[in-house]
């Protein structure tokens, strides 16, 4: 654990729980080993009123909050740029909401947050943003900012995109799955990226193509498959590799440029490459889940594979060497988590009998950074620096953070994670922090641990537990997209 000091003081102790540390004008962090996407180097850390003012060999002065971080690596704090908290979907509402699941984000190092707000057919997108708003603001305990599905492409909704762009949304999300729900069509998907590109706005796309999907669930329900097991057979990575493809030719269609969602499969990553090596601004993300666990899950007897039951779902284990290598060869720019966390017990058995009615989703959000770093930067599959590229800095360029957010550099917001190499753990339902009654990741072992955790200079989490205020997080009014961040002109 690091020790905190004051100058001329005794230790001080974490502050309580729930209670907020009050900021001193100054904290110094020592002698740790920092960790950039572009460096590493030994370094101290001065911090002033949230912000990173010097780094470099910083002597101590009077009244400064000391933190000792010898023999600790430290890493910008985490952003995920893929949550639902308290979304409505399949019949009931993702356990996690924005206190829970921003508890969960700052124990487990993720200092940043963007969710989705998801309209209903013929919502004003702009109201479906103040009712996002809502559910966040004296509940967020880390910085949050928001995407906005767009699940119909009308008159209106391309009307409303340049004024929720102006508030700071300037991401937007298509799905090309769900059909009959949230599922729009290719004609829609390029009214949606030619009005983006014109208003300085990023499209991501669920990439699988629903009426492929559609006709499977018709074969199988017809057949009376419909434990678990089958709901990998009801997302093949054909349809995803299709759509992958197919939105990737669109947004050349509309000049424009595209981010995939949930990248799960070689089919789909293959889609990406091409399309990157042929000079096409296209950007994708994965997650833990499919970097880490595999369709044999669906196996397991009874109904316990439902707890992983999520679209894109799990695919072969021979689709995780190539994703690990499309993060290392920068073809996948992110991991975030997709995390929609439903309980077993109460939801997920809502699908009993038919798997097509488990709510889709797992608990991830408090996860992704130690997993990451245990089997990605210490088992040798990751640098530090990529880490930090894929779990802090690459997020912040694409989505407008950048360089307040996703970075440790002099100007930038103090959010920072402090990794103690030395320290073990397992990940457990027992020990979780998200608002569900089982783990995804149960039994995966940590080498390695956040000891610490600042958002913007303040101590939110210490040795796993929150110790920040309630509903601290700001909302982030985001840039717009900025294609020469990436070298595109």
């Amino acid at each position: 654990m690091a020790p905190i000091r004051t100058a001329r003081t005794k230790p001080v102790a974490a502050p309580a729980a729930g209670r907020p540390t009050g900021l001193p004008r100054y904290t110094l962090i020592r002698r740790g080993t920092i960790h950039t996407a572009a460096d590493s180097f030994p370094a101290d850390l001065l911090i002033e009123k949230g912000k990173i003012v010097q780094i470099g060999d910083v002597p101590p002065g009077p009244g400064m909050l000391i933190i000792d971080a010898k023999g600790l690596e430290i890493f910008p704090g985490g952003i995920d740029v893929h949550t639902h908290f308290e979304l409505p979907f399949m019949g009931t509402v993702s356990a996690d909401d924005f206190e829970t699941g921003t508890v969960a984000a700052a124990c487990g190092g993720t200092t940043a947050i963007v969710d989705f707000v998801i309209p209903g057919k013929g919502q004003r997108i702009t109201e479906a943003a103040k009712a996002w708003h809502k559910k966040a603001a004296g509940k967020a305990v880390v910085d949050y900012g928001f995407h906005i599905a767009l699940v119909e492409a009308t008159p209106q909704v391309l009307a409303d995109i340049p004024k929720v762009v102006a508030d700071g949304i300037t991401s937007f999300k298509c799905f090309m799955a769900y059909k009959g729900s949230l599922m729009i069509d290719d004609t829609q998907l390029l009214a949606v990226l030619a009005a983006a590109r014109r208003h300085g706005a990023l499209v991501s796309v669920h990439a699988e193509n629903g009426d492929m999907l559609s006709w499977v669930m018709e074969q199988l329900v017809a057949a009376k498959k419909t434990s678990p097991r089958y709901h990998p057979v009801a997302h093949p990575a054909l349809a995803e590799g299709e759509a992958a493809h197919r939105a990737i030719a669109l947004a050349a269609m509309a000049e424009a440029p595209l981010y995939i969602v949930h990248l799960s499969c070689m089919e789909a990553l293959d889609e990406v490459v091409a399309a990157r090596m042929a000079g096409q601004p296209v950007f994708a993300e994965t997650c833990p889940q499919y970097l880490l666990l595999d369709d044999r899950l669906y196996e397991k007897p009874g109904f316990e594979g439902a707890k992983w039951v999520m679209s894109p779902p799990l695919r072969h284990v021979s689709n995780q060497v190539p994703l690990w290598s499309g993060l290392r060869e920068g073809f996948l720019q992110c991991v975030a988590t997709d995390h929609c966390s439903f309980r077993f017990k109460g939801q997920k058995d809502m699908g009993k009998g038919n798997f097509l009615r488990i709510p889709n989703g797992i608990p991830a959000v408090g996860d992704r950074m130690n997993l990451l770093y245990s089997h990605g930067v210490r088992k040798g599959r990751l640098s530090p620096q990529q880490f930090a590229a894929i779990t802090a800095t690459n997020p912040a360029r694409l989505f407008g953070m950048y360089p307040d957010k996703g970075t440790i550099a002099v100007g930038s917001d103090a959010d920072l994670v402090l990794y103690d190499p030395k320290k073990t753990g397992v990940v457990s339902a027992k020990t979780t922090r998200h608002n569900v009654d089982y783990s995804a990741f149960e039994g995966f072992r940590l080498n390695g641990l956040p000891v610490l955790v600042l958002s913007r200079g303040e101590v939110i989490a210490r040795d796993g537990d929150y110790v920040g205020g309630k509903g601290r997080g700001r909302y982030l009014a985001r840039r717009p997209f900025d294609l020469a961040h990436w070298g595109y002109r």
